[in-house]
């Protein structure tokens, strides 16, 4: 993987306090799990951006290897992956998302 793609999913990261790196888009999923994890954050009122790996190859398997995670989707929030589905449901099952999107929740 190159740096440079490494580089840029870094600052895009960076840039985004609340990141959702999907397939698709928030508005026209193209995964299940992708749409799952979106609407749960769209639901939250947390404004977020998101980031379609379904048009770049190399985001799409650059930011498995950036956040050391196999799976598409990835939540990333104030610069830490967060998960995908299955630790965003249990969140949101717990009632801890709201506090995790809005980055006060420690633990």
């Amino acid at each position: 993987m190159s740096d440079s793609i490494q580089a840029r999913i870094q600052q895009m990261v960076t840039d985004h306090r609340v990141l959702l790196f999907m397939k698709g888009t928030p508005d026209a999923p193209q995964c299940g799990f992708s749409a799952v994890v979106a609407n749960l954050i769209k639901d939250s009122g947390v404004p977020f951006a998101s980031y379609n790996v379904l048009v770049d190859p190399a985001i799409r398997e650059g930011v498995k290897v950036f956040g050391n995670w196999p799976t598409i989707p990835q939540l990333y929030v104030d610069g830490e992956l967060v998960g995908g589905r299955d630790v965003v449901v249990d969140y949101f099952e717990r009632g801890e998302l709201l506090a995790v999107l809005k980055g006060e929740h420690k633990g």
